[in-house]
């Protein structure tokens, strides 16, 4: 997978990306199958491609830079990946107003914002902790600094785990 140099692009590691998803399947392989997803802050796609990978059903990537939503449309393309996604060039809060709008709604969403725009997470995390976005079901996970707590509650979220891997965390959060 492809990303760019000299952006504030800071791909999930792959090994922060495995634990991620161990925790999500928690040893049910099948746990993935036909969900949807909006990967929020995309980046280079690789969180929801690795979603695709696991059998999810749907995945909006959100990208308001040019140059990273081509470059998802690149590794998309590289891995001959055609259906089950769409790519929003847009701001993320834009982009969850609209989902919203269309009558869209996750079992999961991931939201990965650079880590010095901190209050992106308060406002991304907010929008659908009181909206039709999120399922009963849903799970939302922030990757963030480990430096950083994004908070415990938005709304009807309430973070349930936090995993620390290096200089970055995963808190996970589930309606209340």
């Amino acid at each position: 997978m492809r990303s760019l140099r000299g952006m504030e692009l800071r791909p999930s590691s792959d090994r922060l990306r495995e634990t991620l998803f161990n925790v999500l399947t928690a040893g049910n392989p099948a746990a993935l199958e036909r969900t949807t997803w909006f990967d929020l802050y995309a980046g280079t796609g690789a969180v929801g491609i690795e979603a695709l990978s696991r059998g999810a059903g749907m995945i909006y990537f959100v990208e308001s830079d040019g140059k990273a939503a081509k470059l998802i449309q690149d590794n998309l393309q590289s891995l001959q990946i055609e259906a089950g996604f769409q790519l929003l060039k847009m701001d993320a809060p834009k982009a969850l107003r609209r989902l919203e709008a269309e009558g869209k709604s996750a079992d999961f969403i991931f939201l990965d914002p650079p880590y010095h725009m901190k209050e992106a997470y308060r406002q991304t995390l907010e929008l659908p902790a009181n909206s039709p976005l999120l399922r009963n079901t849903s799970i939302v996970v922030a990757e963030h600094a480990r430096k950083f707590d994004p908070g415990d509650a938005f709304g009807r979220l309430r973070r349930y785990r936090k995993l620390e891997q290096g200089d970055a965390a995963l808190s996970f959060y589930r309606c209340n």
